[in-house]
């Protein structure tokens, strides 16, 4: 990451404690559960991810700075065009209005950002994609930093010795981003990752 948007450099980030979502614990909170099952949202993958990467970075109202500088932004562009970083999109009415990306390396997936322009577009995205890689066979879902916003979701933190270990685990396994059909409904990804709000 960069201090900010115009630092030229960047550096890898290792925390001590690490966020991850258990995918087999996924919480999805019962307004947005409403909100997946009335179909608001539709979604499609990596058809514009250099806008996502743009949506992620832009200035938001709880955002004056990102860490995505150019650099780092022609970096995940690559990774995409190489098939390792995937976005998720929603849409309304074909319009993006949210979205998040991260890349893929077996059957780990590390969430880098997300952004959202319309009422819970980045979460119903994220249920999409935590759908997407319990149907792909995907081991971990890394979120980097725990937030109020992830632990709603069941986000947790781990200690780096342990999520490396799972981490070591997880790369090895074969994930499929693709492996659930882009026009899944909404009741359907929430019988996928939380069948309780199904």
């Amino acid at each position: 990451m960069a201090e900010s948007r115009d630092d030229e450099g960047f550096f890898i980030v290792d925390p001590e404690w690490r966020c991850v979502f258990p995918l087999d614990g996924f919480h999805v909170p019962r307004r947005l559960a409403r909100t997946l099952r009335q179909d608001r949202f539709t979604f499609t993958i990596n058809r514009e991810f250099d806008r996502v990467i743009d949506g992620c970075a832009a200035p938001g109202k709880d955002r004056e700075d990102t860490w995505i500088n150019p650099d780092i932004r022609e970096l995940y562009l690559e990774l995409h065009r190489r098939g390792l970083a995937h976005s998720v999109e929603a849409r309304i009415e074909g319009e993006l209005v949210g979205g998040l990306y991260g890349v893929a390396l077996g059957g780990a997936f590390f969430g880098e950002s997300m952004f959202s322009w319309e009422t819970d577009a980045s979460k119903a995205a994220l249920v999409q994609l935590a759908a997407r890689l319990k149907r792909g066979g995907f081991k971990l879902l890394d979120a980097q930093f725990i937030t109020p916003h992830l632990e709603q979701f069941g986000a947790q933190t781990l200690p780096r010795r342990i999520f490396q270990a799972l981490l070591g685990v997880a790369v090895e396994a074969h994930g499929d981003f693709r492996a659930l059909p882009v026009e899944t409904k909404g009741a359907e990804l929430l019988q996928i990752v939380a069948p309780a709000r199904a």
